[in-house]
């Protein structure tokens, strides 16, 4: 017999009462939570998704050894859009779809990209940090009306950002593989090569996937490229920037600070990042504002829904279809 229970693996939705899990219980399904407050390590997900037919994943390693310890297991529905923790290979050899909530958080995440580069051209650290000491006063700060904002990746969420910064008098450059020269046009977006857009940008906003050809994209070559009064934020993948290259621009004041909401290690512990004065870091948290959190809910419930009862949710949400 089937199993009906699932496993909800993204431990935030273990603190919340999420109405978006309700047709999963409708449909006589047992949900079991991740109460840690942490991801589970690969032993512990082995061990909690035993009897398990389905899991709702957030970013802890689904391996070939997972797989193959959990052949119950006819479903991996990411609580997101990345996918960088599950060996979709190995999922697909053991005849598992990897089911993704593509569409879901680009608003969300854009929001938290555009807020950091505000609160860094208006210096709102320090500017709090003076207050907060007894201190008054503090000089001038950079601004953000006019600057000039480099896009580095111009999908669904680099377009989201060029929309927020398009009422700003902002003069926009971006960098893709593959750009929409459609859209570019339409939002007077100056399509060129990275290490111009580097050089010419106040503000650089990361908006690629994590892949081989990205991974290390922004080292110190490219961050010597960088004004030394210009910003980098990052809410894409930890591993495109250079940490210790950034550590290093930060530093010797090559740049003037950086947003950081993704890290290689997370949480970064140890990292000489936190102790900077120039920079705003946040716990890889920019992708899930309430209205994301509703929407990949909700998509990830369809999708194993739809798998479950052995259909295709459609519109490319299996990474995998040779998973079926």
């Amino acid at each position: 017999m089937t199993s009906r229970r699932i496993l909800v693996a993204f431990h935030v939705l273990a603190r919340r009462e999420a109405a978006f899990l309700q047709p999963l219980k409708d449909a006589g399904f047992e949900l079991e939570f991740n109460e840690l407050g942490r991801r589970f390590t690969e032993d512990e997900l082995i061990a909690r998704l035993q009897g398990k037919c389905a899991v709702i994943a957030a970013d802890e390693p689904y391996t070939d050894r997972v797989f193959a310890a959990c052949p119950e297991l006819k479903v991996v529905a990411r609580f997101g859009v990345g996918f960088n923790s599950v060996d979709v290979e190995a999922a697909t050899r053991h005849h598992v779809p990897v089911a993704m909530a593509f569409g879901t958080n680009h608003e969300s995440v854009a929001d938290y990209a555009f807020g950091m580069a505000i609160a860094l051209s208006l210096d709102l650290p320090r500017h709090h940090r003076t207050v907060a000491d007894g201190r008054w006063g503090g000089g001038f700060h950079p601004g953000f009306w006019g600057k000039t904002v480099g896009i580095v990746g111009l999908g669904r969420i680099g377009k989201a950002m060029a929309r927020r910064c398009e009422p700003f008098g902002t003069v926009l450059l971006a960098h893709d593989i593959a750009p929409d020269e459609t859209f570019a046009i339409q939002h007077g977006i100056a399509l060129t090569g990275l290490d111009d857009l580097l050089r010419e940008s106040d503000i650089v906003s990361i908006h690629t996937p994590l892949d081989e050809k990205t991974r290390g994209l922004i080292g110190a070559r490219e961050l010597g490229l960088m004004k030394p009064t210009a910003f980098i934020v990052s809410t894409a993948r930890g591993g495109i920037v250079d940490e210790a290259a950034l550590n290093d621009a930060l530093e010797h004041r090559r740049i003037a600070g950086a947003g950081l909401d993704v890290f290689v290690d997370e949480p970064p512990l140890g990292s000489p990042l936190l102790a900077r004065d120039n920079v705003i870091l946040s716990p890889h948290i920019a992708g899930v504002d309430e209205n994301a959190e509703r929407l990949m809910g909700e998509r990830c419930v369809a999708n194993i829904l739809a798998v479950l009862e052995g259909r295709d949710p459609g519109e490319g949400f299996v990474l995998n279809p040779g998973g079926f």
